[in-house]
């Protein structure tokens, strides 16, 4: 499992990419689907058109890292279908790991958060 700070956001690219792109192919990606700087430390993940592989590019000071999954089975599916007219959905890591392990998550409630009183 991924931990990650809460100032990073995690993109997914709503629409199927060929992953044979590699990390310049991707962060071409990442700037005309998803329209963010791929130079921003954020996680950019794409899927294939078969929604069974799926790789995430992230950057840091000193270079690009290139994740890669294959599910044996199952597919991967976005928890949500993207807001009109945008290419990519934004998760959050909790949401992030379940996708990476195959659980759909269609149709799952989220219970509201509980937040301190800051007012205090």
């Amino acid at each position: 499992m991924l931990t990650l700070p809460p100032t990073v956001r995690i993109f997914v690219a709503a629409e199927p990419v060929d992953l044979r792109k590699g990390f310049d192919g991707l962060a071409g990606a990442t700037r005309t689907i998803i329209r963010q700087d791929p130079l921003s430390g954020h996680l950019f993940i794409f899927i294939n058109r078969r929604a069974n592989r799926a790789k995430i590019l992230v950057f840091e000071p000193s270079g690009f890292w290139l994740l890669y999954k294959r599910l044996e089975h199952g597919r991967f599916r976005l928890p949500e279908p993207p807001a009109d007219g945008a290419r990519h959905v934004e998760l959050d890591s909790t949401a992030l790991a379940l996708m990476l392990e195959g659980i759909d998550l269609r149709g799952a409630r989220r219970r509201n958060r509980w937040y301190p009183d800051k007012s205090g």
